[in-house]
């Protein structure tokens, strides 16, 4: 289950991955009520999340590493509460967690490190061979997440295989 955080929107998608295929279960984003207090929207993110991993049951959930620009610190420290109610979640369920450098999940899954958000999604849809024109950008960035770490789960398996 790859999980983008956010307070705004919070993405996730949620493949199975098997040798040679990947199928998307389910993918979306949860998006509080704006006018919401902050508490009551964090509440929100992580009711809805916990809801999804009750009825898929992921084995591991997969984010980015914190990143910031210095210009963005006020959007980096709402993104952290968003973050923290997702590692919380994850947690209460007994679920393992992955992390990776939003640098790695793109260079990983484009070829190209600084990636666009319209890159990522057509890279996205060409690893699952499958698109949905509903899937928001913070849904494919998830999906993204989720593929980098079965893609790197299966090289691993291989190497260990060879040694």
């Amino acid at each position: 289950m790859g999980i983008d955080p956010g307070l705004n929107a919070t993405g996730y998608g949620i493949i199975d991955a098997d040798a040679r295929h990947l199928h998307v279960m389910t993918a979306g984003d949860i998006r509080p009520p704006k006018r919401q207090p902050f508490a009551q929207r964090l509440a929100f993110i992580h009711a809805a999340l916990g809801q999804c991993i009750s009825r898929f049951h992921p084995h591991i959930a997969v984010l980015e590493k914190i990143f910031t620009h210095h210009s963005y610190v006020t959007t980096a420290s709402l993104m952290a509460h968003a973050r923290g109610v997702v590692c919380l979640t994850v947690q209460e369920h007994g679920i393992a967690l992955a992390e990776y450098s939003p640098t790695q999940v793109k260079k990983s899954l484009t070829g190209n490190g600084a990636a666009s958000k319209e890159q990522v999604a057509r890279m996205v849809a060409q690893w699952l061979r499958y698109s949905d024109p509903s899937w928001s950008r913070d849904a494919t960035d998830a999906l993204a997440l989720a593929i980098i770490h079965a893609r790197l789960g299966t090289q691993k398996q291989r190497l260990a295989g060879v040694a």
